[in-house]
Formats: C-alpha cells, structure tokens, sequence
C-alpha cells in the first residue's frame, strides 16, 4: 500500500485498485513524467551520496614507507623516537641547504631549474593524493589529463617569460617568432584540447567525482604553476629578491621547531598540534634578525643585487649593473631610545635591510598559515605528509608549503614600492620592433628630449 502511494496510485473501496486515467488525461501529473521523476529519483539515490560524503567516508590513504637511509637508522638506534627524528631531520635540513648554496653557486639558470622541478613535484605529490583517495572509482584519463593541464599552464607563463626576457634571442630565430606571437593563442588551443578530452572522458556513473577531480586539477595548478611562475619572476629582478624570502621561511622553519622542541608548552593552532606559542614568538624573532644581518651581506655583492639579464652576445645570463640606490649605504638618524641603547646618532644601512624587515615579518607571521593549510589538508585526507620524498620531513611540499604565500607577496611587494620602468626591457621589445616603427619611436624621443632641454636642436643649413 505504501508502495501504491508513493508511486501516486491510489486504493478505491475495499482495497481495489482504481484504473489508471485514459491517455492524454492528467491524473496527479502526465504518467510519462513521472517514469521520468522516478528515474532520476533512483539515479540521485544511487549516485548522491558522493555529495554526501563526510570525513569519515573518505578511504584512508596507506601509509608510506621509512625512507631513512639504514646506515642512519643504525646510527640512531640506541635513541627514543622523539630524538632519533631531531637528528634525522637536523641531518637532512643541512644537506639540503648545502644543495641549495651549490646550486646557487651555479648561477640563476640552474636556481629557475631548480624551482620548476619543485613545482613539477609538489603538483605530483598533490594529484597523486587526489588519485588514491579515489583510485577505486577507475576514473578516466584524470592522470593523463592532469599532466595534460600541467603542461600546458607551463606553456603559457614561461612562454610570457621567454618573450619577455628573451627578446633579443627570439629577433635571431623565425620559428620561436612564429611562437612568441601567436603564443596566446596556442596555449589557449592547447588548453581547449584539453577541455575537450575532459569533456570526451565523462561517464554517466561518475558525472560529479570527475567534476570534483577536475577542480582538484585546477585547483593544484593555481597553487603550483602561478606560484612558482612568480618566484622566478622575483629572481630576474635580481637574486637577493629570491634568496632573502626564501631563507626567512627556512630560517623560520628551522628556528620555530627548535624553539618549540625544546621550550614549547602551549599549543598554537589545532591543525598543527606539535606547533607550540613559544616556537611562533621565538621563530619570529629570529627570523627578523636573520633577515636583516643577511640583507646585508648580500647588498654588498652585485650578484646577488643585479637584476638577471640574458645576454645574445655571451650566450647566457649575466647579473652585471651598477647598483640601484637600494643597495647603496645610506645615513640614517636614530630614533630618541635607539640612540640611548646604541650611544650613536646615526647609522649606515641598506634601504633593501628596511624592506627585509617587512619581507621577514610576513614569512614568520603569515608564512606559517601556508604550512597551518597544508595541515587542514592532510588531516582532511588522513594522511601525514604529502609523499615520503625526504626522510623526516615528509614530500616536498611539505617544505614549501610556506613558500607559495612568500611568493606571491614579494611580488606584489616589489610591483608595489620597488619596480620602477625596466630600460633593459624597454629596449628589447624596441628592437623586435619593424625599422619604421622603431624611426618613429627615436624622432618622438628626440623631440621630447629636446623640449626638456636636454637635447640642443639641430641647425638646419
């Protein structure tokens, strides 16, 4: 009876069935509209509970393996498990900065390789996460057209940079021409293939986990992609621009776990639990300091404070200029309790050591909240680290989950108060200019010139 009722079928007297209207007359709704409904209906219940899904509906992911080297794990055996990871990852933060003065060493280039490895790796760790979570449900292409997208996001933005920053180099060869200036155009093709095939791939049973999926894959590439797109963007403006954010978040890494392992009592964030107030207050300290002492050291070097050009003529980058007045000492008045502390007037700083102090507090203040996402993350996922890429510290984003936020900031900081008009730039895209245009662009310079008084008139004779 319930049944008849539900399906809109009423009882006549003494439980008989009262015949179905004629056809073409409506009785509650057209018959064939509600087959329709009922249809639907079964297919929201069969398929809805993906919407519905809370956090312990989510497959747990299997944990990863111990990466720790053996001849540590020997080493360090005799230790509880609380010192034995202190050592484990006091051990692999020195080798890695030791890496990363070497590739510094190495020049600008292989720092922009650097980055676009880690990019391509925290996008893998990331998507693999996605893909685990819901590899049971056999999605199609969703690896494929993840890397896809990968690919071609990275198209468009270094393709802007190469026209950007290597003008001069493109003017010699005609089929990087044809590249730069239709370059928007194919990456936007490029991209529509894409969204075609994604489009192709659907499946009626998976309609909404493959729209799911797919802003996984966006989602992951506008943390990943446009981040690091903006960090070697910071680097042409000159290397101390890379290097002093980057090793503030390090420094505020290191000198907060230190603080909070060995003095750390009060909880900070519940996302974080290990993360203590005292690692967070003595982190910011200690990151302001470092910063400033080391926006010093490097002010003094033009390889460090030029911005990176490349050069047609050498065949590769150079960072030779003559410094700007940011990276010349200035005399600077004291404030009245400064000069009681220090017993001086004056002092000479870097005007770039005032702006470290803005670029350290950011990453020990906000920073953190890049790595307090990154938690919420994986707590959403029942996971612990990202991947199990270095011993102790977990994937590579787990390393860098502070340093997108930095990213972004240190460029919008720099496009706020530092940038000014770039003549390097200027005359690049000039000379990819056609010779009419660029007679033009020099007879309208040497009028202006000339009005200011710059320039004396020619005599006609």
């Amino acid at each position: 009876m319930l049944e008849l009722r539900h399906r809109g079928v009423s009882p006549g007297p003494g439980g008989a069935v009262a015949p179905p209207p004629p056809e073409g007359v409506a009785a509650g709704g057209d018959h064939e509209a509600e087959s329709t409904s009922d249809k639907e209906t079964d297919i929201d219940d069969r398929y809805g509970d993906l919407d519905s899904r809370t956090d312990s509906d989510i497959p747990e992911i299997p944990p990863s393996s111990d990466r720790t080297p053996e001849i540590l794990k020997k080493a360090l055996s005799g230790l509880s498990s609380r010192w034995k990871n202190w050592w484990i990852r006091g051990i692999l933060t020195l080798t890695m900065i030791s890496l990363f003065f070497l590739i510094i060493y190495m020049g600008s280039f292989m720092l922009m390789l650097l980055v676009l490895g880690i990019q391509v790796k925290c996008f893998h760790e990331i998507i693999t996460i996605g893909y685990r979570v819901y590899r049971s449900y056999e999605l199609p292409w969703f690896r494929t057209l993840s890397w896809y997208f990968l690919l071609c996001v990275n198209y468009f933005f270094y393709g802007e940079t190469v026209a950007d920053y290597f003008a001069t180099f493109v003017q010699r060869e005609e089929q990087l021409q044809f590249l730069i200036r239709y370059h928007r155009f194919i990456s936007f093709a490029l991209y529509l293939a894409g969204f075609c095939m994604f489009v192709l791939s659907l499946v009626k049973k998976h309609y909404r986990l493959q729209f799911y999926m797919f802003a996984w894959t966006h989602v992951t590439l506008l943390i990943t992609v446009t981040q690091s797109h903006l960090v070697i963007q910071n680097l042409f403006e000159g290397m101390i621009w890379f290097l002093v954010p980057i090793s503030s978040v390090i420094c505020n890494d290191i000198t907060a776990y230190l603080f909070g392992f060995f003095f750390g009592r009060t909880p900070l964030i519940k996302l974080s639990p290990k993360k203590t107030w005292e690692g967070f207050i003595g982190g910011f300290f200690s990151t302001v300091v470092f910063g400033f002492i080391a926006a010093y050291v490097l002010s003094k070097y033009q390889y460090f404070v030029c911005p990176v050009e490349y050069r047609s003529d050498v065949n590769s980058f150079v960072t030779e200029c003559e410094p700007s007045e940011l990276f010349q000492l200035q005399s600077y008045s004291l404030p009245p309790f400064l000069k009681a502390v220090l017993r001086r007037e004056r002092v000479s700083l870097y005007p770039f050591q005032i702006h470290s102090i803005a670029l350290s507090t950011f990453a020990s203040l906000i920073g953190p909240f890049g790595g307090f996402f990154a938690s919420g993350f994986k707590r959403a996922f029942k996971i612990k680290d990202f991947a199990n890429t270095i011993p102790g510290h977990g994937g590579i984003m787990d390393r860098f989950d502070c340093q997108y936020l930095m990213a972004t900031f240190v460029h919008v900081y720099i496009t706020s108060f530092i940038r000014g008009p770039n003549p390097s730039k200027v005359l690049q895209q000039l000379l990819v200019l056609q010779p009419e245009q660029q007679l033009n662009i020099y007879k309208t310079l040497k009028m202006h010139l000339i009005e200011k008084g710059i320039l004396q008139p020619t005599l006609k004779v």
